[in-house]
């Protein structure tokens, strides 16, 4: 079959986005039934304490007030669960309630839920309870909580959450005892918020009989499970979870919270919809973070510089609560550890500890950043100490193509790749050589300017499994029923062109549907860059099947062979020839029955893609400001195979920004003498805008992977896994050129650098 025009490959711009940026987009905050009722969450203001609340009578009597629950009336639903415990280790999941009946543990912690006929009706209430508080002792920073003597988060366990290890611990030490320089390497990978632009919500329905919840979700099918099988206790099919569009989830909107169980049980009381939709200061303190990891890596050398062993110990800050996936986070950064590098030997030590914070999981790459990010700068500071050029020392210690497939210590198979080749042509991209030139011309304007190299490969592209059902309609359209979600990337653009693949359709004529429990039997979401290495799979096979079964069709109907047709502009010729069928004809053909006009196709597998590449960062700094600015950025991927090479551009610089926003400026910062999150709002939460990002240089180098049918590897976690450390590389190569300075941890703000830069020059002058 010739290449379909709108087929695998094609630059095709997305079909969605017209309605979007028309404002006809349809979020869960446009939502509103007739006569909906309005609810808020009464939320802790300290990180620890005891409290009662008082008599409710006055304030369900102020006008418009419908329903207020507290933790006694939500006794009977179960707790969020925890489904992303790790195997063989003992984790002992404390209950973490619906609402809290008299202790809270982290400040923003669910007290109660008011429903009224108006937002404000429902805020004036809230503000009227009145609760008393007896503040206990609290704990911020998963060091601190280590330590011992320090207060307890929970008073039937300690702060050590867990612990775990990887690798071959005798054998690393036996690697160290023979090394000719070990290098130590300790990192801070901060706490983050994680915003995306509208914030989470709920519309809760009850007709007597079944819930439906509208919500803004990355799978409609895990909300549904988890809410009504797990906390509300009832047989699945007494629930329907709907999905509208969705801006943004980056992995927070794949977990169960609070609200959507509070919404429903509330819809069932009152017989009205209840509606919550979360403001952004509260998005702060009610959703969950990401990263906040204290990692130690140590690399041993042999006297050629070549790595014989490395040494991690970790140390994750879990929150008060362990959620959704919270513990299988940092144990997916065990697993990626070693990056591209070809080390014999390893062993990593994990450690999580509970915190009096907002409990911590998944957020975009979930584990993987922080692993490249670790590896990265470790290899980056050993190359300093030793007194070698950075780029020298990785490609010395890079996996060969002839050693693929690679088994890591950690034992990830890596099938596909060329990282030293994804590295020369960055630093081609870059011009390299001419950096020296380059920073000259800066030293003379004032300015000071580094490069950062950072290479990276991730485990992704196996969630699942995934099914498609894919229908040829009576219009001659199809329509694609799947189980993921879109919260930005344009599913309905990339699984359309894996039907043209088929079919030959223009975009336009495939209609994609997600997001609806009662409509689509099975789902596994959107996560872990899996919508194409998984989903896609799925629609293809479904699109090849429904081919076939048309081809047999038109065979029937054109009174020919079917191994003589051949699809093309939407329908079904004799090849060579003009006889044709169009696919609506097709459609009200005799023989087309349902089940010869759809094909459902599923895939599943537990084996990874490995996305992998390297992104140079060139850098100014103005020492007497200590502002960074990105002058240059360079990424060369390898993500096996390029369905739109259009979407995939847009994934990885919107990935590059996350990166370059958590390098140089977000950081979530809470008082530890008081508990309180300082940085509750973009007032004090710096998030990168589009003068913060360079124009970006990006090329695919491709190696098809070997383990997916499509040759396709994730894309989606790509940009925001290399980003941070080449940024904080070139920001620390600037440094260490002028003044010698060798560490800062992220982010790499005006302030700290220029506090850094004084510190420096105070120094030289005494």
């Amino acid at each position: 079959m010739a290449m379909m025009k709108f087929g695998f490959g094609q630059p095709l711009t997305r079909k969605e986005d017209d309605a979007l940026l028309r404002g006809a987009g349809h979020y869960v905050a446009d939502v509103a039934p007739a006569g909906a009722l309005h609810a808020v969450v009464v939320r802790s203001p300290h990180a620890h304490a005891n409290f009662k609340i008082g008599d409710l009578a006055a304030v369900k009597a102020m006008k418009g007030v419908r329903l207020i629950l507290t933790g006694d009336d939500v006794t009977h639903l179960g707790p969020l669960p925890t489904p992303g415990v790790l195997d063989g280790v003992n984790i002992d999941v404390p209950f973490y309630p619906i609402l809290t009946r008299d202790v809270v543990r982290h400040v923003g912690d669910a007290v109660a839920f008011v429903v009224a006929d108006t937002l404000d009706q429902a805020k004036d209430a809230a503000e009227t309870i009145a609760i008393d508080w007896k503040p206990l002792p609290h704990i911020i920073g998963s060091l601190e909580a280590l330590k011992k003597g320090a207060p307890q988060v929970w008073p039937d366990r300690p702060n050590l959450c867990f612990e775990t290890s990887a690798g071959d611990e005798s054998g690393t030490r036996a690697a160290f005892a023979k090394a000719a320089r070990t290098v130590k390497t300790t990192i801070v990978n901060q706490r983050l918020v994680t915003n995306y632009m509208d914030t989470r919500g709920v519309v809760a329905e009850f007709d007597g009989d079944r819930y439906t919840l509208t919500l803004g979700s990355q799978g409609s099918h895990i909300i549904r499970d988890i809410i009504c099988g797990d906390v509300l206790k009832k047989p699945l099919d007494k629930m329907r979870v709907i999905t509208p569009d969705v801006g943004g989830g980056f992995g927070t909107k794949m977990f169960p919270y609070r609200e959507y169980a509070l919404a429903a049980v509330a819809a069932e009381k009152l017989r009205k919809p209840v509606k919550w939709i979360c403001d952004r200061s509260e998005h702060f303190f009610g959703d969950s973070h990401g990263r906040d990891n204290i990692s130690t890596a140590t690399i041993a050398l042999d006297e050629n510089n070549k790595f014989l062993a490395l040494e991690i110990d970790i140390v994750a800050d879990m929150g008060a609560y362990l959620s959704c996936y919270a513990p299988y986070i940092p144990w997916l950064g065990v697993g990626m550890a070693t990056g591209v590098y070809d080390i014999p030997t390893a062993f990593i030590r994990l450690r999580a500890a509970y915190t009096n914070t907002v409990p911590v999981d998944a957020y975009r790459g979930a584990g993987r950043p922080e692993a490249s990010y670790l590896i990265e700068r470790a290899v980056d500071n050993t190359a300093r100490e030793i007194g070698v050029a950075p780029d020298t020392l990785r490609r010395k210690n890079m996996i060969r193509q002839s050693q693929l497939p690679y088994t890591t210590p950690t034992g990830k198979v890596y099938d596909s790749g060329d990282f030293a080749g994804a590295l020369k042509h960055a630093q081609d991209l870059v011009d390299w050589k001419g950096f020296g030139k380059r920073a000259t011309q800066a030293k003379r304007a004032g300015k000071l300017r580094g490069i950062g190299v950072a290479t990276y490969i991730e485990a992704c592209g196996s969630n699942g499994p995934e099914t498609a059902k894919v229908t040829l309609d009576g219009d001659g359209g199809v329509t694609v029923l799947i189980g993921s979600q879109s919260t930005g990337q344009g599913h309905q653009t990339s699984y359309a062109q894996l039907v043209a693949e088929r079919l030959d359709l223009p975009p336009e004529r495939v209609r994609v549907v997600q997001g609806d429990t009662d409509r689509i039997a099975t789902g596994a979401g959107t996560g872990g860059s899996s919508s194409i290495p998984v989903g896609g799979v799925s629609v293809d096979r479904a699109s090849r099947t429904l081919a076939d079964q048309l081809k047999d069709l038109a065979a029937d109907a054109l009174e020919a062979s079917a191994s003589d047709m051949e699809i093309a502009d939407g329908t079904v010729r004799v090849a060579g020839t003009d006889r044709a069928i169009s696919f609506a004809d097709l459609a009200r053909h005799p023989k087309a029955t349902p089940d010869k006009l759809t094909a459902t196709k599923d895939f599943s597998t537990d084996k990874a893609t490995y996305p992998n590449g390297a992104h140079i960062a060139e850098v100014e700094i103005d020492p007497d400001t200590g502002r960074t600015e990105i002058v240059t950025y360079v990424v060369v991927d390898d993500f096996g195979a390029t369905l739109n090479p259009l979407l995939l551009e847009g994934q990885v610089h919107g990935g590059l920004v996350q990166g370059i926003g958590q390098a140089l400026m977000e950081d979530t910062v809470y008082d530890p003498d008081t508990g309180q999150l300082i940085s509750a709002s973009f007032m004090d939460y710096a998030m990168p805008r589009a003068s913060d990002a360079p124009s970006f240089v990006f090329e695919t180098r491709n190696m098809p992977c070997k383990t997916n049918p499509l040759g396709v590897k994730g894309a989606g976690e790509a940009g925001a896994i290399g980003s941070c450390p080449a940024v904080m590389n070139a920001v620390i190569d600037a440094l260490d050129r002028a003044y010698a300075i060798r560490h800062v941890d992220m982010p790499a703000t005006p302030l700290k650098v220029w506090t850094l830069i004084d510190q420096a020059r105070k120094a030289r002058a005494a």
